[in-house]
């Protein structure tokens, strides 16, 4: 099913859309695409899922990761449905769980487990893009993994004082959550982004997106990793963190690209307001 969509992005996104409509879960799964479904159309409209062999061939890297979660979500549909075996991955068995209660708790669990394996599946994938293209896959898994730790650790994510907002703030089937982890008021419609200096990327970036990345999540990286990797049982988020700072593709020497350069004060008072 994945390899017959695999070079046409359109279908890929219909594929992922089914997986979500008229399952065979005990409860409604519709709503639940929206965060992925939304990232998933950044992706198209960067075209980052492009053939390979098109006019302006697609990531290797983008379109391998949003594959393996195709294959992992699909696995578990036709186990559910009876199809004879044992889940493949422990993704795999995450989104059976899923399927058979569906609350935003198990699909974090299921979709993050997809996500954070293929990381490391396809790490050696993403040493061929440019570096631009790097330090936004590590956006990307920080602000997930953030997200993740709204809804199942808010204490964590969100402090002593805002965390009882987490069971909503955090919810997959919210417009705040697609909004924040789609990127699109961060990284550019383009692929590749060619020689685009980041400072340029950064400056121009969503104040509220910039506000969250760092008065809050950046603060407590570290340990937003270490819960996921304990929540997940993969041990090997923890390589992709550094002294604080993200560390899957961007080099963990120039890690000063992680330090806030606007609204300093403002983001002081945000780390304050939101300590664990």
């Amino acid at each position: 099913m994945v390899r017959a969509v695999v070079d046409d992005p359109v279908r890929r996104r219909a594929l992922a859309a089914a997986f979500y409509e008229g399952g065979p879960a005990h409860g409604s799964t519709w709503r639940y695409r929206r965060a992925e479904l939304s990232f998933m159309d950044w992706q198209l409209r960067r075209g980052v899922l492009a053939p390979m062999t098109a006019t302006r061939p697609g990531s290797v890297w983008w379109r391998a990761v949003n594959a393996r979660l195709l294959r992992d979500t699909w696995e578990a549909h036709h186990l559910v449905l009876g199809a004879d075996g044992q889940p493949s991955r422990p993704a795999v068995a995450r989104w059976l769980v899923f399927l058979d209660h569906p609350s935003p708790r198990s699909w974090y669990r299921a979709h993050n487990a997809s996500i954070s394996s293929a990381y490391l599946e396809y790490r050696e994938l993403a040493r061929t893009e440019l570096p631009l293209e790097r330090f936004f896959m590590d956006v990307t898994l920080a602000r997930l993994l953030f997200v993740h730790s709204v809804l199942l650790n808010p204490r964590l994510a969100l402090g002593r004082y805002f965390w009882p907002i987490g069971r909503f703030a955090g919810d997959p089937r919210s417009r705040s959550v697609d909004t924040y982890l789609s990127l699109r008021n961060v990284l550019p419609d383009d692929y590749p982004l060619g020689d685009q200096l980041i400072a340029e990327v950064l400056d121009a970036e969503n104040f509220w997106g910039r506000l969250i990345d760092y008065g809050v999540l950046l603060p407590r990286l570290q340990e937003l990793y270490e819960f996921a990797a304990d929540d997940l049982s993969h041990d090997h988020l923890r390589d992709f963190v550094a002294d604080g700072c993200p560390a899957y593709a961007w080099p963990r020497d120039q890690a000063h690209v992680w330090t806030q350069r606007r609204y300093r004060r403002l983001g002081s008072v945000v780390r304050r307001l939101t300590t664990p």
